[in-house]
């Protein structure tokens, strides 16, 4: 079974979303592993964009199952919301979705502690939580004892679960906020997520034994990642990272299929970099260059709208992105919105206390002290959104993707140039095995 892996290599927004919906259609099944409706992803086809939460993208091409499995944490609200909006717009939603009756639950307890508490750090930095209640729900998770999941949904017990709950999380809303001492109706969330529970039923299933099963039967697996490997809780910019394994590495354990089942995996990656909320980011570039990215990329996030800070791309993240997720190649996006920059520049190592190191550091603290190298590369002016093939690039824009090849040591396969499925250049290995779009 060749099962395929779409990660972020960088902080997130790598538009992922638009590779998975170019691979769904050689695939059997779109498995969602991790993260929470904080992920953004977004699918154009033709004049039709779709904005996706917690719904693989896959679920833009009929007849192929998409899943959602206990690695998620899930708001029933905003499911049932993208749900209802796909099914207006026509799309087959019954039978193509199943989601894991494992995956925890995002309550109203959640987001009031995420206002509260992750608001920012000790020395006041804004970690960019999107208040959404998801690393809360995560926190639960792993302390077990308040925590519930979508099969708890549907026992006789969660009444008496939730008030249970409710006690001891209105104890601790009020004692850090007044205000909050009555905030919570346990009779009233519990009316509420029961009516959610009836109208998600057809969807909930176990998620592990069905792909267990696919892999048994040998059916093809997508695996689409959210957010990006340098917001992984344990090897990234802690702590202005996400609340579950974004690397590679969280692939098996969201999803329960082994990673000897995965035999590509393809690293997304902008082509330049941009991360949202606080946290050190050596290349940032809060000038012209800056303002041209974000302007021609429309930086603004997905979920929050929030403007995203943006920066040249910084080779020594990325090459340690693909590294830590086993990454066999890269897919480069957003390439078009360099055009009309006189010079790019690309970082390729940093200046840490003195020392010149590739190595990606460690600690925050080194980042936020390192200083950039740049290797300096030429741009172009023309515009690229129509090029269908490699050759038909402007030289500046085919050598800065073989310099990023080079650097981080792995093909590149993928090259997007707008945000339309046509709008896709395919190279290599790629161009080999399927010829076009």
């Amino acid at each position: 079974m060749p099962g395929t892996s779409v990660i972020g290599l960088q902080w997130g927004d790598e538009a992922k979303g638009k590779l998975v919906d170019l691979l769904t259609d050689r695939h059997d099944v779109v498995v969602r592993y991790q993260g929470g409706a904080n992920a953004g992803h977004t699918v154009v086809v033709g004049p039709e964009t779709y904005k996706l939460s917690l719904i693989p993208s896959g679920i833009i091409n009929p007849g192929v199952q998409c899943v959602v499995t206990g690695g998620v944490v899930i708001n029933p609200k905003t499911m049932l919301s993208e749900v209802d909006g796909l099914v207006s717009r026509g799309l087959p939603i019954a039978g193509n979705l199943l989601i894991s009756d494992r995956a925890h639950i995002i309550f109203p307890w959640h987001m009031a502690e995420d206002r509260i508490l992750d608001e920012s750090t000790a020395d006041g930095e804004n970690i960019g939580t999107t208040q959404r209640g998801i690393g809360p729900c995560y926190r639960d998770k792993v302390g077990r004892s308040y925590a519930l999941r979508l099969g708890d949904l549907y026992r006789p017990t969660l009444k008496s679960r939730i008030e249970h709950i409710v006690g001891v999380k209105q104890k601790l809303l009020s004692a850090l906020d007044q205000s909050l001492s009555d905030s919570l109706d346990s009779d009233a969330i519990y009316q509420e997520y029961a009516e959610y529970a009836e109208r998600m039923q057809p969807y909930v299933g176990d998620t592990n034994c069905y792909l267990l099963d696919a892999v048994d039967s040998g059916k093809q697996i997508l695996f689409e990642g959210a957010q990006g490997s340098l917001l992984d809780i344990d090897h990234g910019t802690f702590p202005f990272v996400t609340s579950s394994n974004s690397s590679g590495v969280g692939v098996s354990s969201g999803s329960a299929v082994a990673g000897r089942f995965i035999d590509r995996i393809i690293g997304v990656v902008k082509a330049y970099s941009t991360r949202v909320g606080g946290g050190p980011f050596p290349s940032e570039q809060e000038n012209a260059a800056g303002v041209h990215l974000r302007e021609n990329g429309n930086e603004y996030g997905t979920v929050t709208g929030r403007p995203r800070r943006c920066g040249w791309l910084d080779g020594v993240a990325i090459r340690y992105s693909a590294r830590l997720g086993g990454v066999d190649e890269l897919a480069v996006m957003l390439l078009d919105v360099l055009s009309g920059l006189k010079e790019l520049k690309v970082c390729t190592a940093y200046e840490v206390n003195g020392k010149k190191t590739s190595d990606f550091p460690s600690h925050v603290d080194q980042l936020r002290d390192a200083v950039p190298i740049y290797e300096t590369l030429p741009g172009w002016n023309e515009k690229i959104e129509d090029v269908q093939h490699l050759e038909e690039l402007p030289a500046a824009a085919r050598q800065y993707l073989e310099f990023i090849s080079h650097y981080v040591e792995r093909p590149v396969t993928f090259v997007s140039v707008g945000p339309d499925r046509k709008q896709t250049i395919l190279c290599g290995s790629e161009m080999k095995r399927c010829g076009s779009v």
